[in-house]
This record gives C-alpha cells, structure tokens and sequence, in this order.
C-alpha cells in the first residue's frame, strides 16, 4: 500500500469517482451530533466511538436485509434497533432525527477547494449510499456540478454490493483504467471498487485514532492511502 507522499501514476485519469458520507461529508460528526441527544434522553449516553461503532454495525446489518428499503428507513430503522439494544423505545420524532439531521451534515474543510481544483482537470462522480433527494439536500454544500450522482436508490441496492459500481461503471462509460476511485471506506468502497478492478484511493479520515468509527472494519489493501482530499490533490497533480 502507497502511504502519502508516494507517487501514484494519474496521467491517464479521466474521471474521479467520490464515494460522500464519511468521504467528502463529516458523517461521523453528524451521526454522533443526532445520536447522542437521543441516547443521553433515555439516560444511555455513550462515547463517541462506541456509539458510532454500534451504527456502523446496525446500519450494515440493516442495508443487506431485503427487500431495499430507502437509505431514510434505513436511518430510522438504525435509531429503533440502537433503542432496542440499550433497553428503550424511541419516538417517531427521534426515528426521523438522524436522516433528518443528513443535509446539514458539515463537509470536510478540505473538501470544497478539493472538489474545485479536481473539477478543472477531470470528471467528478459521487458513487454513495443514499437517497436522491438527501443527497439534493447535500450537494449544495459541496460547491460542485457533478458530471454523474448514483446513488443506492437508483440502483437498488447498498455498497459495498458490486453492482452499484457495476451500475456506474455503465453509466460513467469509460476505461476502467481512467477511472480513480475515492473514498474513506474500506468495506463500503475500497474492497468492492478492488474486485471490480479500479485504482482506489483510501482516505484515512480517522489517522492516528482508534478503531473504524462509523464504519465495519475491512482487510483490504488499497493502491494508495492519504490522510485527506488536500494530499489526494497535490499527488494528482504531479503526474
């Protein structure tokens, strides 16, 4: 695995795939900012890494369960199964506090001026686990057009199944080989992204901190690590 620093040949890169939560979009700070008002009310607070590693968990568990439910249930759902498993029923209005929470949720600061370098040299696609309309709610925030959004909802199923990158690779229409994926997620994206056989970019939001926060842990190598979108930038354009 290339660290930082270490080159990674871009030149033949024509389209930059984004997965968003987690990626461009601090997720971990918005799940944890709706979360923890609920628990802390039924008199269950938690630590912040604890209670994201029990979304990570539930929200996976949720997301392979069929029939597909849209990424707002399944955020609903997450809040009724974390009540369940610390001993408390939420209301309707708590259910709907987290994926009501999601257009709100801060980009990275890096993000923005990324995204608008990145746009001058190639495409830009968000890949994400969402709905259309949340990620409406969302884009925004990100100070870009981007040239294709797919989304869980318009393919019907949640990464890391393949088919949503199978969806938009046929969409995106190019070489695999000018294609770039990025993202924080090993288990949601690097490893699937892998499989299909893309060049994939790791972007370790959680360096130097314990455990995978919002995420399930994954043994997945990807082609390069970077510690933010910034560092992703300067090594696209030195080659």
């Amino acid at each position: 695995m290339r660290e930082a620093g270490e080159a990674l040949d871009f030149s033949s890169t024509e389209v930059v795939t984004f997965d968003c939560y987690g990626t461009l979009i601090d997720w971990e700070t918005g799940i944890y900012n709706a979360l923890q008002p609920i628990v802390e009310a039924h008199g269950t607070p938690l630590e912040k890494d604890v209670l994201l590693e029990l979304y990570a968990g539930i929200e996976a568990e949720i997301e392979r369960q069929i029939p597909f439910r849209s990424y707002r249930t399944v955020l609903n759902e997450v809040v009724e199964v974390i009540g369940a498993r610390l001993g408390w029923t939420p209301s309707s209005a708590e259910c709907e506090a987290l994926s009501a929470s999601l257009p709100g949720w801060p980009p990275f600061e890096d993000t923005v001026t990324a995204l608008h370098d990145l746009g001058e040299i190639c495409r830009l696609v968000v890949i994400s686990n969402v709905d259309d309309d949340l990620f409406a709610g969302t884009s925004g925030n990100l100070g870009v057009a981007f040239d294709h959004v797919i989304t869980a909802q318009q393919v019907g199923a949640y990464k890391p199944d393949i088919s949503v990158f199978e969806r938009a690779l046929q969409i995106i229409n190019v070489e695999k080989e000018s294609i770039v994926h990025v993202a924080q997620s090993l288990f949601h994206d690097i490893a699937p992204a892998r499989d299909l056989g893309l060049r994939t970019v790791w972007v370790n939001r959680r360096k130097g901190q314990e455990g995978w926060g919002a995420t399930p842990p994954a043994n997945v190598h990807p082609h390069m690590e970077v510690p933010d979108l910034k560092s992703f930038m300067s090594q696209m354009v030195q080659t």
